[in-house]
């Protein structure tokens, strides 16, 4: 009799659905070899969003902006403004704010979509390892390192393309292996005998900053992707102590984290692009 209950406990937690915030994003169905995910489901969902909506403002632009136009202009005037306080030149803003504030639109919106009803909770049950683990369709597109990975490479090998056109490749090679700094000793060496010390301190200097932009990488990368998970992980937390009522104000937290956490990325970004497209002795 105990080992008909003992089994029969067995089939219960074998049959029991698991469902667990994973590092890793799921996969949800395959194209050949190409697993698509649920995180790339939602990211493609945030694109779709954007173009849409760009389409939608694009035929409606007016030569006197009103209404829904007078908004998204203050948006852009606002962030123009927040650009030159770091780039230090409207030309240089304008230059660099189609790329700045598209990571800033995608990240938000990726945050954001996070937060939406039936992102996490609608998806489906597969068996695996002998058990039942429910996989939801849609995750936040910035909750998976692979995303957050993505946008930081893009972000960090842009600033280096505007640097090179900015400067010349030559002097933005040499920023990072300085081979000028070599090459000066001969030349200096009469009138200024400090180059002995002063250059190969340059030419060291360079290479720590090919460290800083692995680092750079990795800080924007695992940054992003941590508040994000994070606060995925809490909510989900509130909603299994208690479903009703006890997760809004951790929404309205996660709100602005999200916020400031695409602010922080696209400023970032800008920051490095101005540096980079910047001359050394500036």
């Amino acid at each position: 009799m105990s080992q008909q209950v003992e089994n029969h406990n067995l089939t219960e937690v074998s049959t029991e659905i698991v469902h667990e915030h994973t590092l890793f994003a799921e996969p949800i169905f395959g194209i050949g070899n190409f697993q698509i995910t649920n995180s790339l489901l939602n990211s493609w969902l945030v694109v779709l969003i954007v173009l849409i909506i760009s389409l939608s403002l694009k035929s409606r632009i007016k030569a006197i902006p009103r209404g829904i136009q007078n908004v998204f202009e203050m948006i852009v005037e606002k962030f123009l403004e927040i650009f030159d306080s770091i780039t230090g030149a409207r030309q240089k803003s304008l230059k660099f704010f189609p790329l700045v504030f598209s990571f800033f639109i995608f990240i938000l919106l990726s945050n954001w979509m996070g937060l939406l009803p039936g992102v996490g909770s609608v998806g489906q049950v597969i068996s695996e390892h002998g058990n039942k683990v429910f996989v939801p369709y849609f995750r936040g597109g910035t909750a998976d390192l692979n995303t957050t990975l993505a946008l930081a490479i893009i972000g960090v090998v842009a600033s280096h393309i505007f640097g090179v056109v900015a400067i010349g490749l030559w002097n933005y090679f040499n920023k990072f292996i300085n081979i000028k700094a070599f090459l000066e000793i001969p030349k200096k060496i009469r009138k200024d005998p400090s180059v002995l010390i002063v250059n190969p301190i340059k030419a060291f200097v360079g290479l720590i900053e090919i460290i800083g932009e692995a680092a750079k990488v990795a800080s924007l990368s695992f940054r992003l992707f941590g508040n994000i998970f994070a606060g995925e992980v809490l909510l989900a937390s509130m909603s299994a102590i208690l479903a009703f009522g006890l997760p809004i104000p951790f929404m309205f937290l996660e709100i602005i984290v999200g916020l400031i956490q695409a602010l922080i990325f696209a400023m970032l970004i800008l920051a490095y692009l101005t540096m980079n497209t910047s001359a050394e002795e500036h």
